[in-house]
């Protein structure tokens, strides 16, 4: 009795946890020509490079004739001045949705460390929002193409990156979510 309670209890307990996982990869089809123009940051993991942003973020990308993409990041700093960072980024062959962005000089270029992971994985089909992150989950951004969110909506895309391992309880909001 006891050893078939304990069985069932084990299946009901693992089951359903391993049935609403999440792989953690890049989605498998990404447009880069819908991809590109402006998006606004609606949270994102802390991170040293954007501890001087408070709100108003935004990460514009624009294709290159010579197959990279322009990056333009900015943002408004608790003094109230904007800040900008300009880089680049790069596809991973065979993955569309895996991406390499750097913030280094050109001539830095050739130094592995200096590319990031820049994996969107999470993706509306009309390309209105966008969940990026990073093979380590250290990184997490929730994008949108407005200013703003719908309240369920990014509980969805929160609850599917927990699905994927990324400790959304650790988010920082940077815009307004209705």
């Amino acid at each position: 009795m006891f050893r078939s309670l304990l069985i069932t209890t084990l299946m009901t307990t693992t089951i359903p946890a391993a049935a609403t996982s999440l792989p953690n990869e890049p989605v498998r089809m990404l447009d880069l020509t819908r991809y590109a123009g402006q998006w606004h940051e609606i949270a994102h993991l802390p991170m040293f490079f954007q501890r001087k942003c408070v709100d108003t973020i935004t990460a514009t990308y624009t294709a290159k004739p010579d197959g990279t993409i322009g990056v333009h990041n900015e943002c408004r700093k608790k003094n109230g001045e904007m800040d900008a960072s300009d880089g680049i980024a790069k596809t991973v062959a065979g993955q569309p949705g895996a991406l390499k962005v750097r913030f280094a000089p050109d001539w830095l270029a050739w130094v592995p460390k200096v590319w990031a992971d820049y994996w969107v994985i999470d993706l509306d089909a009309d390309y209105n929002w966008a969940v990026v992150g990073s093979p380590s989950r250290k990184y997490l951004w929730i994008l949108s193409r407005k200013p703003e969110m719908d309240r369920q909506l990014f509980q969805d895309l929160n609850a599917r990156a927990r699905q994927r391992g990324y400790p959304v309880d650790k988010l920082v909001m940077a815009a307004a979510v209705h």
